[in-house]
């Protein structure tokens, strides 16, 4: 039975998983998919996580909760062999280990990507996972917070300032999304007035959102004008040093909050430690049916799809005649893809890849929205239901879509939930600060001091030899005793013998 190693469990990795479990025959092949998160994040949810308009849980999709047949693995694939059909899997506990494949699908998406402009690296937060989307929304809270118990003055500034970086829809939804929740939360804080809030979007290129129309573009700067939104075109970020925002325009501010939106590039990971090709701007080469390799070259067994490939678009669509990296063509892309392998598992002819771009749909804050589909354009509330609905329908089973929507429909009712959980990134910090320690060991008592060594005695100079001395006999001594008859006997005795 063939081994299918999938890499990557994003919008084409979870979508071709779950149309290879509905499409394999029994015993066909055994398909083991490989990620280090245990969910596909559904990345167009982001902006309204980031403003708490969607519960974070519900953007995602648990891979072991919808991947019934699939083996599920939690780590790294930090190299791919071709040649030998082997992949190196890190797990996040444990050594790398080898793992033997037969046919190999790449789909590690994409990451975003920065530039070296002093104090991005340290200062700013991307808006690719559900987890940076969950902290913007508390930093913001949780300005609001700090603010609040602050006079007027530079502080309180630095942090009701928020900027983005990057003007294309990413960028401009979470954009509008602040705004409108900023907006949403003064009447909860009535220490902070509209005008004291600044929203800030820097753009290096002179327009905004390039996948709708000018028109289209120029109506979403003037409704964010007058919501108190302010985007700088044609302008580049020279700094963010300690929070301190420098534009190539010359105006500085200070903020605490900066959100990069600037564009992704192909996941580093796999695309520089893999033997596949790899096109000039790093994305794995992959062909119009989806296989690895050029229309004169395929290479056997490889695949890929979604951001880390550059796909041709037959559509004549794309941007230098490839596919956009978006979620649009990384799902119809993955569900194409498993329609293939099996196709090719069945030596059957496998299809092309072709998409007709539909159209632009963004939300831009409760009951503001933009659509855009060739010459139509759609702007304000109907673009926002059509936005609310495009994306309720796209989410992946009905259990996430109901999920989805009833939040939706809570938040009508109830309002959004405007409750910080920042203190979650450190957990422990209430209860180590109160927990009960065992107390130290007594210091252990010092050795006794060794004693001094004695200075060396100087030698005696010899005595004099002493007289012998007579003692007289006292003059009190006592007569000698009387002898006893006993006595007289034996000296009579020992006399006549001699």
């Amino acid at each position: 039975m063939p081994k299918i190693l999938i890499v990557g469990g994003g919008y084409a990795g979870f979508y071709t998983a779950w149309k290879l479990e509905k499409w394999l025959r029994s015993g066909e092949a055994e398909v083991t998919i490989v990620d280090p998160l245990p969910y596909m994040t559904y990345q167009p949810f982001l902006p309204e996580v980031a403003a708490g308009s969607i519960e974070p849980r519900h953007a995602v999709v648990s891979h072991r909760r919808h991947l019934k047949k699939t083996n599920i693995v939690s780590a790294k694939v930090t190299h791919v062999n071709h040649a030998e059909k082997t992949a190196t899997i890190t797990p996040p506990i444990g050594e790398p280990y080898e793992f033997k494949y037969d046919i190999v699908v790449v789909t590690a998406g994409a990451v975003s990507r920065t530039f070296p402009i002093p104090g991005v690296a340290d200062q700013a937060i991307g808006l690719k996972t559900i987890e940076e989307a969950v902290a913007i929304r508390d930093r913001v809270l949780t300005n609001f917070d700090k603010a609040a118990a602050l006079p007027a003055g530079p502080e309180r500034d630095r942090l009701l300032t928020f900027v983005v970086v990057g003007g294309g829809f990413a960028g401009i939804e979470v954009f509008a999304e602040l705004r409108s929740f900023a907006t949403s939360l003064l009447t909860l804080y009535p220490e902070i007035s509209f005008e004291e809030t600044n929203f800030h979007l820097i753009e290096a290129m002179g327009r905004i959102m390039p996948e709708v129309s000018l028109k289209t573009s120029l109506w979403v700067i003037d409704n964010l004008a007058g919501r108190g939104a302010q985007i700088h075109l044609d302008t580049q970020l020279t700094s963010a040093a300690d929070g301190k925002i420098e534009l190539s325009s010359g105006e500085t501010f200070e903020t605490d909050l900066i959100v990069w939106t600037a564009g992704v590039m192909a996941n580093p990971t796999i695309v520089r430690h893999t033997d596949l090709p790899i096109e000039e701007r790093g994305r794995l080469q992959v062909r119009a049916d989806l296989r690895v390799g050029t229309e004169d070259d395929i290479i056997a067994d490889a695949w890929g799809a979604g951001d880390v490939s550059c796909v041709p678009d037959l559509s004549g669509g794309g941007v230098g005649g490839n596919c956009v990296p978006n979620a649009q063509h990384a799902v119809r892309q993955g569900k194409l893809l498993a329609k293939n392998i099996v196709a090719v598992l069945r030596d059957e002819t496998p299809v092309q890849y072709f998409h007709k771009n539909l159209g632009a749909v963004a939300g831009l804050g409760v009951g503001v929205g933009v659509f855009q589909s060739g010459n139509l354009a759609i702007t304000g509330l109907p673009a926002w239901f059509a936005h609310r609905g495009y994306h309720g329908l796209a989410m992946p089973s009905w259990e996430r879509k109901l999920r989805v929507v009833g939040g939706w429909v809570n938040n009508v009712v109830l309002g959004r939930d405007v409750v910080s959980l920042s203190a979650t990134a450190n957990p422990r910090a209430v209860f180590e600060e109160f927990a009960s320690r065992p107390k130290p060991p007594a210091p252990a008592e010092a050795p006794a001091a060794a004693p001094a060594a004695k200075a060396p005695v100087a030698p005696r100079a010899p005595r004099a030899p002493r007289k012998p001395t007579v003692k007289a006999p006292a003059a009190n001594a006592a007569a000698p005793a009387a002898k006893t008859p006993l006595a007289e006997k034996a000296a009579a005795e020992a006399s006549a013998s001699k």
